[in-house]
């Protein structure tokens, strides 16, 4: 016999919005190769991903949000991308190594 999970079956974790949002974005941000290694870079040195973190902990306390133009362009410069790869990156950075950065 097969049973169906219900979207809210407590006994199946839901994802969380911002991975959500961060797959949304990875599927909309043109080639997938330059985002997969982008991604995979901060994977490899989370450092750069704690980096960022204080940078844009930086930008919220001058009350500007991460996904901000003025957030997204300062990581696209900062790292040299698109700000396409940007917002992918800040998104995956927020959601998996500082959820308390808005």
């Amino acid at each position: 016999m097969i049973h169906l999970r219900r979207w809210g079956d407590p006994s199946r974790p839901l994802l969380s919005l911002t991975a959500v949002l961060a797959s949304c974005a990875l599927l909309a941000a043109g080639p997938a190769g330059a985002a997969s290694a982008l991604l995979e870079s901060v994977k490899q040195n989370p450092q750069v991903a704690q980096n960022l973190c204080g940078q844009l902990r930086a930008l919220n306390a001058q009350g500007v949000r991460s996904s901000s133009p003025q957030a997204v362009a300062m990581v696209a410069q900062s790292r040299n991308v698109s700000t396409q790869d940007a917002e992918v990156l800040t998104t995956y950075v927020v959601g998996l190594y500082c959820p308390d950065v808005r």
